[in-house]
C-alpha cells in the first residue's frame, strides 16, 4: 500500500513538471508600464518596490476577463513605513495614462473609473445586509474544495497562502490547516475579480481563499477592466499566481492526501521523495 502511494506522489510530480511545460504562454503578467520604484523580474511576474514607500502602482498585462482572478501573493515586507498593498481594478489602459499615478488611493481613483481597496491586517470583509441579520460561521479555507463567486468556480487550493513549517509546526499545524495567516502577512494570497449580470460588474476581493464580499457595484462593463496591485508601504514584493480552473490537479490531490496522513508539516521530510516535492506539500 505504501509502495502505490508513493508512486502515486512521483506521478504527480511528472504531472506537475508537465503543467508547467505546458502553461508557458498563458501566464498572467504585470504590464511593462508601472510606478517608477517599480521593478519587474525577468518573467514580469514579480514586482518589486525598489525604494520610497510610493509609486508602487502596477497593471496587468491584459484585460482581466469577468470570472477571473487576478493572484498575488506577499513575497516580502519592508519595515518602517505604514499602510499595505492596494488592489482593485480600473478601465484606464496603462497605455493612455499621461503618467502613472504615485498612488492608487486616492490618485489613480481620483482619474474615475477605478475601483482600488486598502488591504489591512484585519476587516477586510464586506458585510452586506443579509448577513448582518443572521451572520453565518465561515468554515476553514482548507476544508472546502473550491471558492464559488456567482459563476467563478476557483479550487482554493491555491487561493490560501500558506506560512512556511518552523521550529513549532508540531504546534501550530492545526492552525495552518485552518489558514492563519493575516492579510498582510508574508505568504498571504490576495486576489481581485469581478462577476456581470445586466451589463454591471460587481468586484470581490479575495484574501487567503476567502471572499471579502461585492466591495464595489454598478461597475460598467462596456470597456476593458485591467487588475491593480499598488505594492505600496509595507509591501515590498509581490508575486502573480497563476489559477488553475475547474477540477484540482493531481498533485493537489496527492498533496491534500499527504497533509491528512501525517502529524505535522516537518514529517514530510521522513518521506522518501523528491526534495522538490517535498517542498510543494510543505508550503508551495
Amino acid at each position: 500500500m505504501q509502495h502505490k502511494f508513493l508512486l502515486w506522489l512521483k506521478i504527480a510530480e511528472a504531472v506537475r513538471i508537465t503543467e508547467m511545460a505546458a502553461m508557458s504562454d498563458p501566464y498572467i503578467c504585470f504590464h511593462h508600464i508601472h510606478g517608477t520604484n517599480v521593478r519587474l523580474d525577468d518573467s514580469q511576474t514579480q514586482a518589486t518596490r525598489a525604494e520610497s514607500f510610493g509609486n508602487g502602482v502596477c497593471f496587468s498585462k491584459e484585460p482581466l476577463d469577468p470570472d477571473k482572478i487576478f493572484l498575488v501573493e506577499i513575497v516580502e515586507k519592508e519595515l518602517g513605513w505604514c499602510g499595505n498593498a492596494r488592489i482593485g481594478l480600473t478601465a484606464h489602459n496603462p497605455r493612455n495614462l499621461e503618467s502613472v499615478p504615485e498612488y492608487s488611493l486616492p490618485d489613480l481613483v481620483n482619474l474615475g473609473s477605478s475601483w482600488v481597496f486598502a488591504i489591512t491586517r484585519n476587516h477586510n470583509k464586506v458585510i452586506t445586509d443579509d448577513q448582518e441579520s443572521s451572520p453565518a460561521p465561515t468554515p476553514p479555507c482548507y476544508m472546502e474544495a473550491y471558492l464559488q463567486i456567482g459563476k467563478c468556480k476557483i479550487p482554493k487550493d491555491k487561493l490560501v497562502g500558506r506560512s512556511r513549517p518552523g521550529r513549532y509546526s508540531h504546534l501550530l499545524d492545526q492552525l495552518y490547516k485552518t489558514n492563519i495567516l493575516p492579510a498582510t502577512a508574508r505568504g498571504s494570497r490576495i486576489g481581485v475579480l469581478y462577476t456581470t449580470h445586466a451589463n454591471v460588474g460587481e468586484m470581490h476581493l479575495v484574501i487567503n481563499g476567502e471572499d471579502m464580499g461585492p466591495c464595489a457595484k454598478g461597475i460598467p462593463t462596456n470597456q476593458p477592466l485591467y487588475a491593480v496591485v499598488d505594492v505600496f508601504a509595507s509591501t515590498k514584493t509581490v508575486r502573480i499566481i497563476q489559477v488553475d480552473y475547474g477540477f484540482p490537479s493531481l498533485q493537489t490531490l496527492c498533496r491534500q492526501l499527504v497533509q491528512k496522513c501525517i502529524m505535522n508539516r516537518l514529517a514530510i521530510d521522513w518521506l522518501d521523495l523528491p526534495d522538490p516535492l517535498k517542498n510543494y506539500c510543505k508550503y508551495e
